[in-house]
């Protein structure tokens, strides 16, 4: 029989737990550590479920609690029957929600050790999480993000505890067959090659940029940073969180992260940075800027790839993953679409129907436009885009 017991902490858990249990490529207690002391409360409450078993602690899962806009997680077509009502009560237009997982990395993940039966262990969760819901009269509980790789014993648990399943956003990812990166080039596409190229060429015959990746960055460093990353912020489509400077200052102290800038090599002014994590032999593309007075012509997007990718390559990295949206570009650079799923369960019986129902409409084509291209173009992947 498995218990789990809540903390609010992750420094009330032991670190040799977190190290065994949160292990490459899954981000560290050192990510879950910054979210927590950035000072982002009003926006999500964080805690985690320690996993007992026979008396000894075994595993870690992540959780948060925040109120998500229906508009993020809805049809548009759903959210016009919601229109008058939603003026009338703009509590309807807002559902409180009991995650498991983290609000911004790339994967939801639940950490056991060795040995331990992990169908157990998230059976446990899912009672402990639903327990704990209704003591704080939280209605939605979410299993956020979880990879394709546990699929089938999501699949189990969903069947157990009637969970409805519904494709979220699909990771991003670029394999390297060497650490070369003519052999990087020559594994793309003959007219994806071809249109890189063009456009790193096109690039470099109008802007000369000065490269450099460093560590640990100066106070004035992260100023521009943050500048750019705000920028880039405010003209994204999806908005789950708003992270604020003091989280960068915590990431940027930790020996995983890594910044990418291009400097404009007239003026020396930073137009683009990367924010990568380093974890075993994956790179995690975490954060971007780009400086969007400048001309679109310049083509940045691509130049800062290129940057990232021989930093990568020297590094000795096996991929680069570059998280969720913006798809158009990244299948053009070669990376691979990963699925992952979100599981459900609203307390209220009416209301999980009706969620059940309109996760059932919910496809990658649904989701984002650049998503429907891909599936248009590419019709066996929609079965990957759904649960």
């Amino acid at each position: 029989m498995m218990k789990i017991t809540f903390v609010d902490s992750s420094d009330a858990i032991a670190p040799e737990l977190w190290e065994a249990c949160f292990q490459a490529p899954r981000e560290g207690v050192w990510w879950y550590r910054a979210l927590e002391r950035c000072g982002i409360e009003e926006q999500f409450t964080f805690l985690y479920g320690v996993i007992e078993a026979d008396g000894r602690q075994v595993g870690i899962a992540p959780c948060f609690i925040t109120d998500v806009p229906l508009e993020l997680v809805v049809p548009e077509a759903t959210m016009k029957l919601l229109a008058i009502p939603g003026k009338l009560f703009p509590s309807l237009l807002v559902q409180r929600t009991f995650f498991v997982g983290s609000p911004c990395s790339d994967e939801g993940w639940i950490g056991v050790l060795p040995g331990i039966d992990r169908r157990a262990a998230l059976l446990a969760v899912q009672d402990a999480v639903s327990a704990e819901a209704r003591r704080r009269r939280i209605r939605m509980l979410v299993w956020k993000d979880f990879p394709a790789e546990v699929r089938a014993e999501m699949a189990w648990l969903a069947g157990e505890r009637r969970l409805f399943a519904l494709p979220s956003y699909p990771n991003a990812l670029a394999s390297f067959p060497s650490d070369r990166k003519e052999d990087y080039f020559a594994s793309l596409k003959g007219s994806r090659r071809h249109q890189l190229k063009k456009k790193l060429r096109q690039s470099a015959e109008r802007v000369e940029v000065d490269v450099s990746v460093i560590q640990a960055p100066s106070p004035t460093v992260l100023d521009e940073v943050w500048d750019l990353f705000q920028q880039t912020f405010e003209q994204s489509d999806v908005q789950f969180e708003r992270l604020n400077r003091r989280f960068f200052d915590l990431v940027a102290a930790e020996p995983q992260a890594h910044f990418i800038l291009l400097r404009e090599r007239a003026s020396q002014k930073l137009i683009t940075f990367m924010m990568c994590f380093e974890v075993g032999d994956l790179v995690i593309n975490k954060f971007i800027g780009f400086d969007y007075s400048r001309p679109k012509e310049w083509l940045l997007y691509f130049r800062l790839w290129e940057a990232a990718l021989d930093w990568a390559l020297a590094r000795g990295a096996r991929a680069i993953q570059s998280g969720q949206t913006c798809y158009q570009p990244k299948i053009e650079q070669g990376h691979d679409l990963m699925p992952l799923f979100n599981y459900g369960r609203h307390t209220i019986p009416l209301m999980h129907r009706i969620y059940t129902k309109v996760a059932q409409g919910i496809t990658w084509s649904t989701l984002d436009d650049g998503l429907a291209r891909y599936v248009q173009a590419h019709p066996e992947a929609a079965d990957g885009s759904l649960p």
